[in-house]
């Protein structure tokens, strides 16, 4: 059976140091498309064409659902062979299909591009948190997932950031052109580092069978994490996609107001997501279900700060803002460390490939059109409030997990490590 790592494996901080890069330039290649919409709309569509935006809008659907479907299908290969060639396949692969968006001549070569760069996240996505778990242990897996889940503000700042200004300076296509290349790179490294769990006999390493995949859907910490994390992507996205429409709204110029925003998402976000990651790991021993108590209570702390937003006169709203998207950002790491917890390590990418599934197709993938029709009945106050309802229940359905996560984590952590192992302590040495 393949154990559970409990102690940081060598290569660890090289190992990190690689998927937050990949991980940077994952978020950076996600929303450095938005940065240059307009630029893509003028290039293929006529002035004044009524279905321009919607075709547009399209190229990000055609990567969301090739990612959502993509990432289950290839977690079974993640889960059976070397984790460090499958990831680094992938980002090739995405980089590859970046540079091609750059060359596409027609609308149609550029929806296919954002497909395969769809497919190459959709294994990345899974395999990267699982990675970590292999090298590091169950104490400090939040701290690690903080810092991997920081490029995630980061990143997807710098899209708009790099995106603009290329286009400004060289035109959209350069923009595809100069983010692939580091891809390209990053990619190329992963092929120079060895799977840890390779290193176990054939004998002794155990591939998920049927009953491995049941035991996850049965596993209530998993189910709990999944339905708060649906809840918090589902606010989180149509967050996203409206506040420039928002922030006019409440009159406030979009030259200024977007970029201020931009800079409350990296600061705060950086900061939170840092900052709860290292918070609970260091309450563990105090409150073993401190992953799901801290994303809990950020989230419920959130929701009072993003209702005064709502009411509050600018500029005294910015600071309201800051503080819902501070906490908000707060579960980012523990949360990811709770799914790599609960899972053996066997089907620990399944598990993040079926966690991505639920929460895109059941949050990000819905919210904006919901929020959109919800605000053009009423108001777009009348559809934040309904973002501020998906925080809360966010927030209570994790603390509601607490009493499973504990005992999960520890039920993965008895599993016994493969008699390999078990023969090297006995002789004194270690089998890594």
């Amino acid at each position: 059976m393949t154990s559970e790592v409990k102690e940081r494996r060598p290569g660890a901080p090289t190992a990190l140091a690689l998927l937050l890069g990949i991980n940077l330039f994952n978020y950076i290649d996600r929303y450095i498309l938005a940065a240059v919409e307009p630029n893509i709309r003028a290039t293929f569509f006529a002035p004044g064409d009524p279905s321009a935006m919607a075709m547009t809008g399209s190229l990000a659907t055609a990567f969301l659902v090739t990612y959502m479907l993509s990432a289950p299908a290839l977690s079974w290969l993640i889960d059976r062979y070397s984790r460090w060639m499958i990831v680094g396949l992938c980002v090739l692969l995405w980089s590859v299909a970046t540079a091609a968006s750059g060359l596409a001549a027609t609308f149609a070569l550029l929806f296919m591009s954002r497909i395969f760069i769809g497919i190459g996240e959709g294994g990345y996505g899974p395999a990267g948190p699982a990675i970590l778990s292999d090298y590091f242990p169950v104490q400090t897996r939040g701290r690690v997932m903080a810092v991997f889940c920081c490029a995630i503000p980061v990143g997807s700042a710098l899209g708009y950031v790099l995106g603009g200004l290329i286009n400004a300076q060289y035109g959209w296509r350069w923009a595809f052109y100069l983010v692939a290349l580091p891809g390209v790179i990053l990619g190329l490294s992963c092929f120079l580092i060895r799977d840890p769990r390779m290193k176990e006999t054939r004998e002794t390493r155990k591939r998920a069978g049927k009953q491995d995949y049941l035991t996850l859907l049965r596993t209530r910490a998993f189910v709990f994490n999944c339905m708060a994390q649906t809840a918090m992507t589902f606010a989180l996205g149509g967050l996203a996609f409206w506040m420039p429409a928002y922030l006019i709204y409440r009159n406030q110029p979009p030259a200024l107001a977007t970029p201020v925003f931009g800079g409350i998402t990296v600061v705060a976000g950086l900061l939170s997501t840092l900052l709860g990651g290292f918070v609970a790991d260091r309450i563990q021993s105090r409150f073993p279900g401190s992953y799901f108590l801290v994303s809990g209570l950020g989230m419920l702390l959130a929701v009072p700060f993003f209702l005064m937003t709502l009411f509050v006169p600018f500029p005294v709203a910015w600071i309201t803002l800051f503080g819902a998207v501070f906490l908000v950002f707060l579960n980012t790491g523990p949360s990811n460390a709770a799914l790599a917890n609960v899972a053996a390590p066997e089907v620990r990418a399944t598990a993040f490939a079926l966690n991505i599934l639920i929460i895109h197709a059941l949050g990000d993938a819905i919210s904006p059109p919901l929020l959109g029709l919800i605000a053009g009945r009423w108001n777009m106050n009348v559809a934040f409030f309904v973002l501020s309802g998906a925080m809360l229940v966010s927030g209570i359905v994790w603390l509601l997990g607490m009493k499973y996560l504990a005992l999960e984590t520890a039920t993965v952590q008895a599993q016994p490590p493969p008699k390999s192992e078990t023969a090297g302590a006995t002789h004194g040495r270690s089998c890594r």
